[in-house]
């Protein structure tokens, strides 16, 4: 079974997280019993619960860079006004 990204755990809603751990442990029995057939289809069900949380990462990082692009204007504006008043 392959575990999804810290970053992407974290942003799991309660139920998706407890969703999540329930097919994890699951996969992980199944796989004990060499049942890697059916592993392949927990594995799947994972993959598709964590979209959502893979979206929300995905706008964290379009915010952050929308925040830093914003940051980066209005230190550019000031430095632009303190020349003006020189």
């Amino acid at each position: 079974m392959r575990h999804c990204s810290v970053q992407v755990r974290g942003l799991l809603t309660r139920d998706e997280l407890d969703r999540y751990n329930a097919l994890m442990e699951v996969g992980h029995f199944l796989e004990s019993q060499n049942r890697y057939d059916l592993v392949y289809t927990v594995q799947k069900e994972i993959d598709t619960l964590i979209l959502p949380a893979i979206e929300r990462l995905k706008e964290k990082g379009r915010q952050r860079d929308r925040d830093t692009e914003e940051y980066l204007r209005s230190k550019e504006q000031n430095h632009v006004d303190e020349d003006d008043e020189d």
